[in-house]
């Protein structure tokens, strides 16, 4: 009767619903698992250091800025109450060329890896001495008195300073010390400058640094001259580059099998400056700040796996739902062409082997490369269904051809996975494929005999 095929086919859509729970258990296992791995990363963080920012150098120069206030109530016999206020002016390269050499390596934490690097730069550059009388002040007649100087450098995490770096400064060389002395940028290096003036105001004063610095994962560099030229080459051939600045198109000078690439950045076409600027007044008004994260306008760049197990995965349990539709569609025209039935019992045993391919995917694949556990866990799942179909479909060749579609299903994921960005595409024409060849098999069905004979 129509009834018995009706029921029949909700029986398959319960089935379908029911082997969602554990696929949703097994996505929600490897969000826990990307979450571990995480906190692994942290944890190395923590214990040796964490990703970069490189911030400067930048000249900060203190005076002193005595005026007369003449406003508010005046003591008697008073035109004025003589004050003095202690300022610092941040003073940003003219010229600043870093050029960096990045090589990465790996640490383990439990079973999770950690990508960690060692960076070697060399900045060089010149500051443009200002102006006396364009320094802020509190009045117009104020006095100006220059009482030092220092050339800082923002670092986020100073643990990975290698070797204490010194600075090559108009013909001397002057070692660093830890702290800048800002509020805005608490962790870092400064060297102070003696005998510093500004007589000659617009002369050019040349700076190079030598800096050996370790980090984890990302590396980012803030801009700060009015021209900037960035160069960074490393052994890491998957690099992801981020922040407001992408770098120059390919100049021919990659470095196989890592990169090597150059940013040109100028500083109309951004707002590090002000934004730095910014941090510091804001510090100073509120008598706290911290370099929490790299201001907007940096170059980031990203040292990524080629593969992460576990977006991966999570992309590929997406597609287990699907994977037991076409299963299930596969079993219900059976039984339709070739009047076999199959028990709602062994639907529901195929399905959860579907569904274990996945939790054998992400438990395989944080040991080895992520295509040997897509083929292993394929494989394994694809033998198991054949044999277990060859007895339920009481033909081994029937076994066989249902390994044969599995197989092809398998293939296609994998394509879908490796292909990100053509996913929606080969997707579409899968299910374009695979409903054509529904239609076309199913063209000469009767399904009102169907139904009578159910």
């Amino acid at each position: 009767m129509q009834k018995t095929l009706l029921y029949k086919i909700l029986t398959v859509i319960g089935l379908i619903v029911l082997i969602c729970v554990p696929l949703t258990m097994i996505e929600h296992m490897i969000q826990a698992r990307s979450a571990t791995r995480d906190e692994a990363v942290a944890s190395v963080a923590a214990s040796s250091v964490r990703e970069q920012t490189i911030v400067g150098p930048v000249l900060v120069v203190a005076y002193r800025d005595d005026y007369e206030d003449k406003s508010g109530p005046l003591p008697p016999g008073q035109a004025f109450v003589a004050r003095t206020v202690a300022r610092e002016q941040l003073v940003f390269p003219n010229e600043l060329l870093l050029n960096g050499r990045i090589n990465t390596y790996s640490r383990k934490r439990g079973i999770f890896n950690v990508l960690y690097y060692k960076g070697a730069h060399e900045l060089a550059g010149e500051f443009v001495l200002p102006d006396a009388a364009s320094l802020p002040r509190a009045t117009p007649g104020s006095r100006i008195t220059v009482t030092g100087a220092r050339v800082v450098i923002g670092i986020a995490d100073v643990r990975g300073i290698q070797s204490t770096p010194r600075l090559g400064w108009d013909g001397t060389t002057i070692g660093f010390q830890q702290g800048t002395g800002l509020t805005s940028l608490p962790h870092g290096l400064q060297a102070n400058l003696p005998h510093f003036s500004l007589d000659g105001a617009g002369k050019p004063l040349p700076f190079k640094v030598s800096l050996a610095l370790d980090g984890i994962e990302r590396q980012h560099i803030v801009p700060v001259g009015n021209n900037n030229r960035l160069t960074i080459s490393s052994n890491w051939p998957h690099p992801s580059f981020g922040g407001q600045f992408l770098p120059s198109p390919d100049d021919g000078l990659q470095a196989a099998p890592g990169f090597r690439r150059t940013w040109n950045i100028a500083s109309v076409s951004n707002n590090t400056q002000a934004q730095l600027a910014a941090l510091e007044g804001a510090a100073a008004s509120n008598g706290a700040g911290a370099l929490a994260r790299p201001p907007v306008d940096a170059v980031t760049i990203g040292f990524i796996e080629p593969v992460d197990v576990y977006t991966m995965s999570e992309r590929a349990t997406k597609y287990g739902l699907l994977f037991v539709t076409l299963t299930f569609a596969a079993f219900f025209l059976f039984e339709i062409l070739k009047a076999l039935p199959i028990h709602p019992v062994q639907y529901l045993l195929v399905g959860l082997a579907l569904a274990l391919f996945f939790l054998l995917l992400i438990a395989l694949s944080e040991h080895i490369a992520f295509w040997q556990a897509y083929l292993a866990a394929s494989a394994g799942c694809i033998v198991l269904i054949s044999y277990y179909l060859s007895a339920v479909l009481r033909d081994w060749r029937r076994g066989a051809l249902f390994a044969g579609g599995l197989a092809a299903l398998y293939g296609s994921l994998y394509g879908l996975l490796v292909s990100e960005n053509n996913s929606l595409v080969l997707g579409s024409l899968l299910l374009f494929a695979i409903l054509g060849a529904v239609m076309v098999a199913t063209r000469n069905v009767d399904w009102y005999r169907v139904g009578k004979a159910a």
